[in-house]
């Protein structure tokens, strides 16, 4: 009489180990986890620059007007560009803006150029 077990063996049934599944799960589940919290924690500390308008004061200073929105309470730094014609940055500055109480807070910054700009810009912001 035939076993199961001489049956297994002859036509490759096997048992199946559930154990190293488990564990490929809960790393899967850790590594998406992880990305998750990654994604959560920048959106947090995220800061939206929109420009408002510049004006040309005189052939060596640009003032930039820009509003920032992002992070309550905590400290900011941005960086205001003044380029020419050809879009080259003929000045830039690092403004550094307090925390405030409010979600989003309107700016200007004065930007001293090596020659005649003819826009300003914020090239981009974070929190300091």
């Amino acid at each position: 009489m035939t076993t199961a077990e001489q049956l297994d063996d002859r036509y490759g049934r096997t048992r199946r180990r559930r154990g190293p599944w488990i564990v490929l799960i809960a790393i899967a589940v850790l590594i998406v986890g992880a990305f998750g919290w990654m994604t959560v924690t920048t959106q947090m500390n995220a800061v939206d620059a929109d420009d408002l308008g510049f004006d040309l004061v005189d052939e060596h200073t640009v003032n930039v007007r820009f509003q920032i929105t992002g992070v309550q309470g905590k400290d900011v730094a941005c960086i205001v560009e003044a380029l020419d014609e050809e879009f080259g940055v003929v000045g830039w500055k690092v403004v550094e803006i307090p925390g405030g109480e409010t979600h989003s807070q309107a700016l200007s910054a004065t930007v001293p150029t090596v020659s005649a700009a003819t826009t300003g810009l914020v090239n981009s912001c974070w929190v300091a």
